[in-house]
Protein backbone atom coordinates (compact mmCIF):
# COMPACT_ATOMS: atom_id res chain seq x y z
CA UNK A 1 0.00 0.00 0.00
CA UNK A 2 2.70 2.34 0.82
CA UNK A 3 4.53 1.43 -2.53
CA UNK A 4 1.23 2.64 -4.21
CA UNK A 5 0.95 6.03 -2.59
CA UNK A 6 4.57 6.68 -3.72
CA UNK A 7 3.93 5.75 -7.13
CA UNK A 8 0.89 8.15 -7.17
CA UNK A 9 2.41 10.82 -5.62
CA UNK A 10 5.36 10.51 -8.51
CA UNK A 11 2.62 10.68 -11.20
CA UNK A 12 1.16 13.42 -10.09
CA UNK A 13 4.81 15.54 -9.15
CA UNK A 14 5.57 14.51 -12.77
CA UNK A 15 2.51 16.24 -14.32
CA UNK A 16 2.92 19.25 -12.36
CA UNK A 17 6.29 19.72 -13.26
CA UNK A 18 4.79 18.92 -17.36
CA UNK A 19 2.06 21.66 -17.00
CA UNK A 20 4.72 24.36 -15.43
CA UNK A 21 6.93 23.77 -18.93
CA UNK A 22 4.21 24.22 -20.66
CA UNK A 23 3.38 27.14 -18.77
CA UNK A 24 6.56 28.81 -19.42
CA UNK A 25 6.84 27.75 -23.05
CA UNK A 26 3.81 29.80 -24.00
CA UNK A 27 5.02 32.58 -21.38
CA UNK A 28 7.90 32.69 -23.55
CA UNK A 29 6.55 32.65 -26.89
CA UNK A 30 4.02 35.58 -26.28
CA UNK A 31 7.05 37.77 -25.14
CA UNK A 32 8.71 37.53 -28.33
CA UNK A 33 8.54 40.71 -30.95
CA UNK A 34 7.17 39.75 -34.23
CA UNK A 35 9.53 41.00 -37.28
CA UNK A 36 8.84 43.93 -39.27
CA UNK A 37 6.52 43.96 -42.33
CA UNK A 38 8.60 45.51 -45.24
CA UNK A 39 8.22 49.34 -46.37
CA UNK A 40 5.55 50.21 -48.86
CA UNK A 41 6.42 50.16 -52.61
CA UNK A 42 5.55 53.09 -54.66
CA UNK A 43 6.41 54.18 -57.99
CA UNK A 44 8.27 57.56 -58.50
CA UNK A 45 9.32 59.66 -61.62
CA UNK A 46 11.97 62.55 -62.28
CA UNK A 47 10.57 65.87 -64.12
CA UNK A 48 10.96 66.02 -68.27
CA UNK A 49 12.06 69.22 -69.97
CA UNK A 50 10.26 69.58 -72.95
CA UNK A 51 9.92 73.10 -74.69
CA UNK A 52 6.39 74.34 -73.81
CA UNK A 53 4.77 77.23 -75.15
CA UNK A 54 2.21 79.30 -72.20
CA UNK A 55 -1.28 80.21 -73.42
CA UNK A 56 -3.62 82.16 -72.50
CA UNK A 57 -7.49 80.51 -72.92
CA UNK A 58 -10.52 82.77 -73.34
CA UNK A 59 -14.10 82.16 -74.71
CA UNK A 60 -15.30 84.10 -77.77
CA UNK A 61 -17.96 84.66 -80.51
CA UNK A 62 -17.80 83.79 -83.77
CA UNK A 63 -19.42 86.63 -86.07
CA UNK A 64 -19.30 87.53 -89.85
CA UNK A 65 -16.73 89.43 -91.02
CA UNK A 66 -19.22 91.56 -93.45
CA UNK A 67 -23.21 91.28 -92.74
CA UNK A 68 -25.45 93.14 -95.15
CA UNK A 69 -29.26 93.62 -94.95
CA UNK A 70 -30.46 93.89 -98.60
CA UNK A 71 -33.20 96.61 -99.23
CA UNK A 72 -35.62 97.63 -102.67
CA UNK A 73 -34.18 100.82 -103.06
CA UNK A 74 -37.19 101.32 -105.59
CA UNK A 75 -40.94 100.58 -105.37
CA UNK A 76 -42.16 98.04 -107.55
CA UNK A 77 -43.46 94.12 -107.77
CA UNK A 78 -40.87 91.90 -106.63
CA UNK A 79 -40.93 89.61 -109.88
CA UNK A 80 -38.30 86.73 -108.93
CA UNK A 81 -35.74 85.52 -106.12
CA UNK A 82 -32.82 83.98 -107.80
CA UNK A 83 -31.59 81.83 -104.86
CA UNK A 84 -31.67 79.18 -102.32
CA UNK A 85 -32.29 80.17 -98.68
CA UNK A 86 -28.75 79.74 -96.83
CA UNK A 87 -26.93 79.14 -100.44
CA UNK A 88 -23.47 80.23 -100.89
CA UNK A 89 -23.29 83.13 -103.51
CA UNK A 90 -20.76 84.96 -105.67
CA UNK A 91 -20.00 88.51 -105.88
CA UNK A 92 -22.45 89.97 -108.52
CA UNK A 93 -24.94 87.54 -108.46
CA UNK A 94 -28.05 88.03 -109.16
CA UNK A 95 -30.90 87.76 -106.37
CA UNK A 96 -33.91 89.72 -106.45
CA UNK A 97 -36.00 91.32 -109.45
CA UNK A 98 -38.02 94.12 -109.73
CA UNK A 99 -40.71 94.97 -111.90
CA UNK A 100 -38.65 96.85 -114.63
CA UNK A 101 -40.91 98.54 -116.76
CA UNK A 102 -41.43 101.90 -115.39
CA UNK A 103 -38.21 102.50 -114.52
CA UNK A 104 -37.41 101.62 -118.52
CA UNK A 105 -40.12 103.98 -118.98
CA UNK A 106 -38.55 106.95 -117.10
CA UNK A 107 -35.60 106.90 -118.95
CA UNK A 108 -37.27 106.97 -122.12
CA UNK A 109 -38.55 110.32 -120.97
CA UNK A 110 -35.25 111.65 -119.96
CA UNK A 111 -33.79 110.59 -122.73
CA UNK A 112 -36.48 112.06 -125.33
CA UNK A 113 -36.20 115.42 -122.68
CA UNK A 114 -32.28 114.77 -123.27
CA UNK A 115 -33.05 114.87 -127.26
CA UNK A 116 -35.12 118.29 -127.36
CA UNK A 117 -32.93 120.16 -125.19
CA UNK A 118 -30.25 119.31 -127.79
CA UNK A 119 -33.10 120.23 -130.46
CA UNK A 120 -33.90 123.93 -129.12
CA UNK A 121 -29.95 124.31 -128.35
CA UNK A 122 -29.12 123.99 -132.06
CA UNK A 123 -32.00 126.63 -132.92
CA UNK A 124 -30.77 128.84 -130.39
CA UNK A 125 -27.70 128.76 -131.56
CA UNK A 126 -28.67 129.17 -135.72
CA UNK A 127 -30.87 132.07 -134.28
CA UNK A 128 -28.38 133.81 -132.10
CA UNK A 129 -26.23 133.91 -135.28
CA UNK A 130 -28.84 135.47 -138.03
CA UNK A 131 -29.47 138.04 -135.47
CA UNK A 132 -25.82 139.05 -134.52
CA UNK A 133 -25.71 139.31 -138.63
CA UNK A 134 -28.70 141.91 -138.50
CA UNK A 135 -27.73 143.82 -135.67
CA UNK A 136 -24.33 144.53 -137.56
CA UNK A 137 -26.49 145.98 -140.09
CA UNK A 138 -28.67 147.19 -138.12
CA UNK A 139 -31.29 145.93 -139.81
CA UNK A 140 -32.51 144.04 -136.35
CA UNK A 141 -33.08 145.65 -132.33
CA UNK A 142 -30.16 144.31 -130.06
CA UNK A 143 -33.14 143.02 -127.42
CA UNK A 144 -33.45 139.98 -130.29
CA UNK A 145 -29.81 138.89 -129.70
CA UNK A 146 -29.74 138.84 -126.30
CA UNK A 147 -32.93 136.94 -126.16
CA UNK A 148 -31.39 134.01 -128.33
CA UNK A 149 -28.26 134.55 -126.13
CA UNK A 150 -31.10 133.44 -123.05
CA UNK A 151 -32.11 130.79 -125.31
CA UNK A 152 -28.78 129.29 -125.73
CA UNK A 153 -27.68 129.24 -122.13
CA UNK A 154 -31.32 128.30 -120.89
CA UNK A 155 -30.57 125.35 -123.66
CA UNK A 156 -27.20 124.42 -122.74
CA UNK A 157 -28.62 124.36 -118.65
CA UNK A 158 -31.65 121.61 -120.16
CA UNK A 159 -28.86 119.56 -121.55
CA UNK A 160 -27.09 119.02 -118.31
CA UNK A 161 -30.48 118.77 -116.59
CA UNK A 162 -31.50 116.03 -118.91
CA UNK A 163 -28.19 114.49 -118.52
CA UNK A 164 -28.85 114.40 -114.37
CA UNK A 165 -32.14 112.74 -115.34
CA UNK A 166 -30.72 110.26 -117.72
CA UNK A 167 -28.35 109.19 -115.32
CA UNK A 168 -30.98 108.64 -112.16
CA UNK A 169 -33.44 107.08 -114.52
CA UNK A 170 -30.27 104.66 -115.14
CA UNK A 171 -29.49 104.55 -111.50
CA UNK A 172 -33.06 103.30 -110.44
CA UNK A 173 -33.29 100.96 -113.66
CA UNK A 174 -30.08 99.11 -112.13
CA UNK A 175 -31.74 99.34 -108.56
CA UNK A 176 -34.41 96.79 -109.81
CA UNK A 177 -31.64 93.85 -109.84
CA UNK A 178 -30.24 93.31 -106.18
CA UNK A 179 -26.93 91.38 -106.99
CA UNK A 180 -25.17 89.81 -103.92
CA UNK A 181 -22.26 92.98 -102.56
CA UNK A 182 -19.26 90.09 -102.24
CA UNK A 183 -19.08 85.91 -101.75
CA UNK A 184 -21.20 84.97 -98.55
CA UNK A 185 -23.91 82.94 -97.98
CA UNK A 186 -27.57 84.19 -98.25
CA UNK A 187 -30.16 84.14 -95.52
CA UNK A 188 -34.01 83.57 -95.81
CA UNK A 189 -35.94 85.29 -98.10
CA UNK A 190 -38.14 87.80 -96.45
CA UNK A 191 -40.61 88.40 -98.75
CA UNK A 192 -42.42 86.40 -101.34
CA UNK A 193 -42.35 87.24 -104.97
CA UNK A 194 -45.92 89.19 -105.89
CA UNK A 195 -45.70 91.60 -103.00
CA UNK A 196 -44.81 95.40 -103.38
CA UNK A 197 -41.12 96.36 -102.07
CA UNK A 198 -39.42 99.80 -101.69
CA UNK A 199 -40.43 103.10 -101.18
CA UNK A 200 -38.80 105.98 -100.34
CA UNK A 201 -40.67 106.38 -96.75
CA UNK A 202 -39.46 102.89 -96.15
CA UNK A 203 -37.32 100.44 -97.39
CA UNK A 204 -38.11 96.87 -97.76
CA UNK A 205 -35.97 94.74 -96.28
CA UNK A 206 -35.50 91.23 -98.49
CA UNK A 207 -32.87 89.12 -97.02
CA UNK A 208 -29.38 89.47 -95.27
CA UNK A 209 -25.75 88.67 -96.83
CA UNK A 210 -22.73 87.36 -94.53
CA UNK A 211 -19.48 87.11 -95.73
CA UNK A 212 -17.81 84.13 -92.97
CA UNK A 213 -14.78 83.46 -95.08
CA UNK A 214 -12.56 84.91 -93.05
CA UNK A 215 -14.38 84.03 -90.25
CA UNK A 216 -14.25 87.11 -87.14
CA UNK A 217 -13.79 85.76 -83.13
CA UNK A 218 -14.36 87.98 -80.67
CA UNK A 219 -13.63 87.81 -77.12
CA UNK A 220 -12.51 89.96 -73.71
CA UNK A 221 -9.61 90.17 -72.41
CA UNK A 222 -8.51 91.58 -68.85
CA UNK A 223 -6.17 94.27 -68.42
CA UNK A 224 -3.34 91.19 -66.73
CA UNK A 225 -3.51 89.59 -69.47
CA UNK A 226 -3.65 92.75 -72.17
CA UNK A 227 -0.54 93.47 -70.41
CA UNK A 228 1.24 90.23 -70.49
CA UNK A 229 0.68 89.84 -74.09
CA UNK A 230 1.77 93.27 -75.03
CA UNK A 231 4.81 92.43 -72.95
CA UNK A 232 6.11 89.19 -75.36
CA UNK A 233 4.27 90.47 -78.65
CA UNK A 234 5.04 94.46 -79.15
CA UNK A 235 5.62 95.49 -82.03
CA UNK A 236 8.07 98.82 -81.71
CA UNK A 237 6.23 100.56 -84.58
CA UNK A 238 3.00 99.93 -82.93
CA UNK A 239 0.90 101.31 -79.84
CA UNK A 240 -1.28 97.91 -79.99
CA UNK A 241 -0.98 94.52 -80.33
CA UNK A 242 -3.03 93.53 -83.37
CA UNK A 243 -0.11 92.63 -85.42
CA UNK A 244 0.56 89.27 -87.24
CA UNK A 245 3.46 88.69 -84.34
CA UNK A 246 0.10 87.57 -82.71
CA UNK A 247 -1.10 84.17 -83.12
CA UNK A 248 -4.48 83.01 -82.38
CA UNK A 249 -6.33 79.40 -81.99
CA UNK A 250 -9.82 77.94 -81.37
CA UNK A 251 -11.76 75.37 -81.29
CA UNK A 252 -15.88 74.19 -81.38
CA UNK A 253 -16.59 72.72 -78.31
CA UNK A 254 -17.21 69.26 -79.65
CA UNK A 255 -13.45 69.68 -81.48
CA UNK A 256 -10.10 68.37 -79.83
CA UNK A 257 -7.60 71.34 -78.98
CA UNK A 258 -7.32 74.42 -80.98
CA UNK A 259 -7.26 73.15 -84.67
CA UNK A 260 -8.25 76.71 -86.43
CA UNK A 261 -5.36 79.44 -86.60
CA UNK A 262 -5.50 82.83 -86.62
CA UNK A 263 -4.42 85.66 -85.94
CA UNK A 264 -5.02 88.93 -83.72
CA UNK A 265 -6.09 92.04 -85.66
CA UNK A 266 -8.52 94.06 -83.45
CA UNK A 267 -8.88 95.32 -80.36
CA UNK A 268 -10.63 98.23 -78.50
CA UNK A 269 -9.03 101.54 -77.87
CA UNK A 270 -9.86 101.64 -74.06
CA UNK A 271 -10.15 99.42 -71.32
CA UNK A 272 -13.76 99.63 -70.05
CA UNK A 273 -12.74 101.20 -66.22
CA UNK A 274 -16.15 99.04 -64.71
CA UNK A 275 -14.79 95.71 -65.46
CA UNK A 276 -10.98 96.37 -66.68
CA UNK A 277 -11.49 94.78 -69.73
CA UNK A 278 -11.47 95.12 -73.38
CA UNK A 279 -12.88 94.01 -76.29
CA UNK A 280 -10.70 92.12 -79.04
CA UNK A 281 -11.14 90.45 -81.93
CA UNK A 282 -8.78 87.32 -83.67
CA UNK A 283 -9.45 86.49 -87.54
CA UNK A 284 -9.46 83.44 -89.06
CA UNK A 285 -9.69 81.77 -92.31
CA UNK A 286 -13.16 79.92 -92.90
CA UNK A 287 -13.35 78.12 -96.13
CA UNK A 288 -15.67 75.76 -96.98
CA UNK A 289 -17.53 73.72 -95.29
CA UNK A 290 -18.00 76.90 -93.21
CA UNK A 291 -18.11 77.62 -89.33
CA UNK A 292 -21.23 79.53 -88.54
CA UNK A 293 -21.30 82.74 -87.18
CA UNK A 294 -22.99 83.32 -83.61
CA UNK A 295 -21.29 80.11 -81.89
CA UNK A 296 -19.40 79.87 -78.66
CA UNK A 297 -15.53 78.80 -79.32
CA UNK A 298 -12.86 77.87 -77.01
CA UNK A 299 -10.02 80.44 -78.25
CA UNK A 300 -6.08 80.53 -76.90
CA UNK A 301 -3.63 82.59 -77.37
CA UNK A 302 0.29 82.74 -76.64
CA UNK A 303 1.47 84.81 -73.62
CA UNK A 304 5.03 83.67 -73.64
CA UNK A 305 7.57 82.75 -75.70
CA UNK A 306 8.47 78.82 -76.03
CA UNK A 307 10.86 78.12 -73.25
CA UNK A 308 12.32 74.79 -71.31
CA UNK A 309 10.27 73.68 -68.72
CA UNK A 310 10.01 71.02 -66.02
CA UNK A 311 6.50 68.51 -66.46
CA UNK A 312 5.72 65.75 -63.98
CA UNK A 313 2.39 63.27 -64.46
CA UNK A 314 -0.60 65.26 -63.47
CA UNK A 315 -2.01 62.37 -61.50
CA UNK A 316 1.05 63.33 -59.14
CA UNK A 317 -0.51 66.83 -57.89
CA UNK A 318 -2.17 66.56 -54.74
CA UNK A 319 -4.17 69.54 -53.14
CA UNK A 320 -4.79 70.31 -49.38
CA UNK A 321 -5.34 73.97 -47.70
CA UNK A 322 -1.76 75.04 -47.52
CA UNK A 323 -2.16 74.78 -51.64
CA UNK A 324 -0.37 71.91 -54.42
CA UNK A 325 2.05 69.67 -53.39
CA UNK A 326 3.53 66.53 -54.36
CA UNK A 327 5.37 63.61 -52.36
CA UNK A 328 9.01 63.13 -53.42
CA UNK A 329 11.25 60.03 -52.10
CA UNK A 330 14.08 61.49 -50.43
CA UNK A 331 18.10 59.91 -50.80
CA UNK A 332 17.36 58.09 -47.84
CA UNK A 333 13.95 56.67 -49.13
CA UNK A 334 11.75 58.67 -47.09
CA UNK A 335 8.40 60.12 -48.10
CA UNK A 336 8.55 64.23 -48.59
CA UNK A 337 5.90 66.90 -48.65
CA UNK A 338 6.97 68.96 -51.03
CA UNK A 339 4.72 72.23 -52.08
CA UNK A 340 5.25 73.33 -55.88
CA UNK A 341 4.00 75.78 -58.09
CA UNK A 342 2.11 74.95 -61.28
CA UNK A 343 1.29 76.21 -64.42
CA UNK A 344 0.95 75.17 -68.38
CA UNK A 345 -0.93 71.67 -68.81
CA UNK A 346 0.68 69.74 -71.86
CA UNK A 347 -1.19 66.60 -72.58
CA UNK A 348 -1.39 64.60 -69.01
CA UNK A 349 1.40 66.31 -67.90
CA UNK A 350 1.70 69.78 -65.65
CA UNK A 351 4.20 72.44 -65.79
CA UNK A 352 6.18 72.79 -62.43
CA UNK A 353 6.94 76.52 -62.34
CA UNK A 354 8.82 76.03 -58.86
CA UNK A 355 9.27 73.32 -56.04
CA UNK A 356 11.43 70.78 -58.30
CA UNK A 357 14.73 70.01 -59.39
CA UNK A 358 15.50 67.56 -62.25
CA UNK A 359 16.80 65.15 -60.14
CA UNK A 360 13.79 64.85 -57.71
CA UNK A 361 11.88 61.49 -57.59
CA UNK A 362 8.37 62.09 -57.25
CA UNK A 363 5.78 59.63 -56.11
CA UNK A 364 3.56 59.16 -59.14
CA UNK A 365 1.24 55.67 -57.78
CA UNK A 366 0.86 54.53 -54.63
CA UNK A 367 -0.02 57.60 -53.14
CA UNK A 368 -2.04 56.21 -50.37
CA UNK A 369 0.77 54.37 -48.77
CA UNK A 370 3.29 57.14 -48.67
CA UNK A 371 2.70 58.79 -45.74
CA UNK A 372 5.26 61.60 -45.23
CA UNK A 373 8.25 61.24 -42.91
CA UNK A 374 8.35 57.06 -43.13
CA UNK A 375 10.28 54.89 -45.58
CA UNK A 376 9.21 53.41 -48.52
CA UNK A 377 10.48 51.15 -51.48
CA UNK A 378 10.64 53.29 -54.77
CA UNK A 379 10.50 51.51 -58.13
CA UNK A 380 11.11 53.63 -61.44
CA UNK A 381 7.77 54.44 -63.57
CA UNK A 382 8.41 53.86 -67.13
CA UNK A 383 10.22 57.36 -69.24
CA UNK A 384 6.86 58.97 -70.70
CA UNK A 385 6.72 60.10 -74.25
CA UNK A 386 7.24 64.34 -74.75
CA UNK A 387 3.90 65.53 -75.76
CA UNK A 388 3.77 66.25 -79.34
CA UNK A 389 1.47 69.30 -77.82
CA UNK A 390 4.51 70.79 -75.82
CA UNK A 391 5.48 72.83 -78.65
CA UNK A 392 1.76 73.69 -80.27
CA UNK A 393 -1.36 74.64 -79.45
CA UNK A 394 -1.40 71.61 -77.22
CA UNK A 395 -0.28 73.83 -73.93
CA UNK A 396 -2.52 76.14 -72.04
CA UNK A 397 -1.71 78.31 -69.26
CA UNK A 398 -3.43 77.90 -66.12
CA UNK A 399 -4.92 80.89 -65.41
CA UNK A 400 -4.69 82.80 -61.94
Amino acid sequence: MLDRLKIGAAAAAAVLLAAAAALLATSGCGSSTPPAPPPPKVTVTSPTTQTVTSYLDFTGNTAATDSVTLVARVEGYLEQIHFTDGAEVKQGDLLFSIQQSQYKAQLQQAEAQLAAQQASLVHAKTELGRYSELVKEESAPQTEVDRWVYERDSAQAGILGAQGQIEIAKLNLGYTKITAPFDGRMGRHLVDPGNVVGGAAQPTSLATIDRTDPLYVYFTIDERDLLRIRAEHKDKSRADVTNESVPAFFGLLDEVDYPHQGKLDFAALTVAPTTGTLQARAIFPNAAPGILPGLFVRLRIPSAAPEDALLIPGEAIAFDQQGEYVLIVNGEGVVERRPVTTGAQVGESIVVKDGLGKTDEVIVAGLARAIPGRKVTAERAPAPQPSAAAAGTGAADAKP
